[in-house]
């Protein structure tokens, strides 16, 4: 399976238009949160992404509630958060909002630690994990080092295994990627990212 995945478009419509070109090769799209920013122009986004016509998995990203993104994404999607999904035998659960919770004020979507601990044990087995938030410790820092990935995702990669975690959320690590034991893990951020499957 040839997989495109993107995190954090935030409305751009360049990238966008980069996203569905590509999508034209791809079995898989996952897109991994923040399709709008500050929750405005989530309809918007949904319009710039509408060439996409593969099978498209969606998590809500502290930009979008998960009710937002349920009303707005096309009827074709997997909106996943707290949930999975299996398409084609690929398992796929997916996490969105920010962990831990964010500085950004009431706009923002987040989750406390124990919160999203709590909603990924529904996690017992994926290939792939998607997080809008990075795990602690990997892909995660800011310009100057301030680690801000969440503990909670970084336990449920350590006790789940899948092959992969993607993620966004810290655009500094946009495109870092690196291990949690057989996990990689990749902070996507808006361009064109291919995963091919056995």
């Amino acid at each position: 399976m040839r997989i495109l995945a993107f995190s954090d478009l935030h409305l751009a419509r360049g990238r966008a238009a980069d996203l569905v070109a590509a999508s034209a090769s791809a079995d898989l799209v996952i897109g991994a949160g923040d399709f709008c920013t500050m929750r405005k122009g989530l309809d918007e986004a949904m319009a710039m992404l509408s060439g996409i016509a593969a099978p498209f998995v969606m998590v809500p990203g502290n930009s979008e509630s998960i009710d937002e993104l349920n009303a707005a994404a096309p009827a074709r999607a997997h909106v996943l958060h707290g949930a999975g999904v299996e398409i084609e035998g690929l398992r796929l659960f997916g996490l969105g909002y920010g962990v831990p919770v964010t500085p950004f004020g009431d706009w923002s979507c987040d989750l406390t630690e124990v919160d999203a601990a709590a909603m990924l044990a529904a996690c017992e087995a994926a290939d792939i994990l998607i997080t809008h938030s990075p795990p602690k410790g990997v892909a995660d820092r800011m310009t100057g080092g301030v680690s801000l990935g969440s503990t909670a995702i970084r336990k449920a990669v350590e006790r789940v295994q899948p092959h992969w975690n993607l993620c966004g959320h810290i655009h500094d690590s946009w495109g870092e990627r690196g291990w949690i034991g057989k996990t990689e893990v990749w902070n996507l951020g808006p361009t064109v990212n291919w995963i091919e499957t056995d």
